[in-house]
């Protein structure tokens, strides 16, 4: 089974339903049989490497509020985040592009880091502080990840993986995703947001069932008969001349 999670690397809400999908996980019992894949979506695809302003100031901005209330707002997220077991410090936030961060992450899945270099970008952004728009900043965070210093270079200095975060960003689209986090079991059902880890465990149980549908043996589509059984209206007994099950047939 499939989940892939459409995010971004400077999203505060998309670092707690992290951390949430990762509880609901933890208490899935058909965990080891779940493949995470995270896909690109960019907050603000036009931002500069990094923005001049303030963290509060760009949000009074964008929302049309003050700094007041914009404190505020960042409050609450830290509040959240610290019910979760996360340290934000949203104060020292540096905003900035995060295509690069997302180039980074298709690397990463292709050497198993995915979740590690995801987690480390988060990091470095929320409660760091770091730059993750400054293309040395993402290097020395996806080294201490595990990734190759050297490819991760090469990546930086090229256009590798972009027609992939592009795509991720396509697809996007095409399923009505308009704000992340947002959560998607084989492309068949989903999650919009940072959900509670107990809606997200309801999610991976539904998509379960979705994915290992019951298979009958015996049934009416195979022999026309099915075997015998008890039911609300009592124990029917097979007809005669029906087919008899091999089971026992004690009442």
């Amino acid at each position: 089974m499939q989940v892939e999670i459409w995010s971004d690397v400077v999203c505060p809400w998309c670092a707690i339903g992290k951390r949430r999908f990762e509880q609901a996980l933890a208490r899935f019992p058909h965990r080891d049989a779940v493949e995470v894949r995270w896909r690109s979506f960019e907050l603000d695809p036009s931002a500069p490497t990094e923005r001049p302003e303030p963290l509060l100031d760009h949000l009074a901005a964008k929302y049309g509020t003050d700094r007041t209330q914009a404190q505020a707002f960042v409050d609450r997220m830290a509040g959240e985040a610290a019910k979760e077991g996360l340290d934000f410090h949203l104060d020292r936030a540096r905003p900035g592009n995060t295509f690069d961060a997302h180039r980074l992450l298709h690397l990463a899945a292709d050497r198993g880091l995915q979740d590690a270099v995801k987690t480390r970008f988060m990091v470095g952004y929320l409660t760091e502080g770091q730059p993750v728009g400054d293309p040395g900043t993402l290097a020395t965070l996806a080294v201490d990840a595990g990734l190759g210093e050297a490819e991760v270079r090469d990546v930086l200095a090229g256009d590798a993986y972009a027609t992939e975060v592009r795509a991720d960003e396509s697809t996007a689209r095409s399923l009505g995703i308009a704000g992340v986090p947002f959560f998607v079991v084989d492309r068949a059902m989903g999650a919009s947001g940072a959900q509670p880890a107990d809606t997200l465990l309801q999610l991976l149980e539904r998509g379960w069932e979705a994915h290992n549908p019951l298979t009958l043996v015996g049934s009416t589509e195979q022999d026309g008969q099915d075997g015998e059984a008890c039911g609300p209206d009592g124990c029917a007994p097979t007809p005669t001349g029906s087919a008899t099950p091999t089971a026992s047939r004690k009442a």
